[in-house]
């Protein structure tokens, strides 16, 4: 999962940067405020909200918006109604896309997601078109100085982890988990005082397509332009990708 790791350690780093400009803080807002409206406002019984205030913490957002992201998706302040939905398509050299996305207006998103896809040699498919060459996980990374592989494992596998990998050339280990067990191995590893260098439930894609030279060049600026966008949470991809390249980006 060279490809999926390297982005993800990407990824975790923009979004540092990001929350120096606020950009961080609108989209963890968002999935603060949703995360309590679906789950209830207490972080202890609601496990989406919990993952939703770490990632507020790890971009520094200070604690009285994440109060009010609670309060406004609880109803207890006013705020905006934001939808979930899901967009699919393909990128350069038929890279199949997951766009993630809370919108207060799905009209106007739908028609600017188009847009930055055509724009980026990309375009937009029917819905199911690619969900199925994905998985749903659990996936967390921990940098392979922070202990050795074989105690991790086994604080991992012990904790219901389903796989764990260290491939060769890699800066991190790699345990993916059920959705539904990604919280007990994250606290169990947390608990063993590991740190982790990125942790999240995300889409794993079952088989990868290798882009090279200028198709992966579009192919990551693609991804930026999507990530940037406001209403995007989240973009899943299954391309494979030069590290040369994919570093420039980091």
């Amino acid at each position: 999962m060279s490809g999926h790791s390297k982005w993800a350690g990407i990824k975790h780093k923009k979004a540092i940067v990001d929350a120096k400009r606020g950009k961080a803080f609108t989209k963890v807002s968002k999935e603060i405020t949703v995360a309590a409206k679906i789950g209830g406002g207490s972080p202890d019984m609601n496990a989406r909200l919990r993952l939703a205030i770490e990632k507020a913490k790890e971009v520094n957002m200070p604690a009285d918006n994440i109060k009010r992201a609670i309060m406004k998706g609880t109803g207890e302040l006013p705020g905006v109604v934001y939808e979930e939905t899901t967009y699919e398509g393909y990128g350069p050299g038929g890279v199949a896309l997951i766009i993630e996305v809370m919108t207060d207006n799905k009209n106007r998103t739908v028609g600017e997601i188009r847009h930055t896809l055509t724009k980026h040699n990309g375009n937009m498919g029917e819905t199911g078109c690619v969900s199925w060459m994905f998985k749903k996980k659990g996936y967390i990374l921990v940098d392979k100085k922070a202990l050795d592989e074989d105690t991790l494992m086994t604080y991992a596998l012990d904790a219901g982890a389903e796989d764990f990998k260290n491939d060769p050339g890699e800066e991190n280990y790699e345990i993916t988990t059920a959705p539904m067990d990604f919280n007990t191995v994250k606290e169990a590893l947390e608990k063993n005082n590991i740190k982790l260098s990125h942790a999240e439930v995300t889409m794993v894609p079952q088989n990868y397509i290798k882009l090279e030279g200028k198709e992966a060049e579009k192919m990551l600026r693609l991804m930026e332009a999507l990530e940037d966008h406001d209403d995007v949470q989240n973009v899943y991809a299954n391309f494979d990708i030069p590290d040369e390249i994919m570093a420039k980006m980091g």
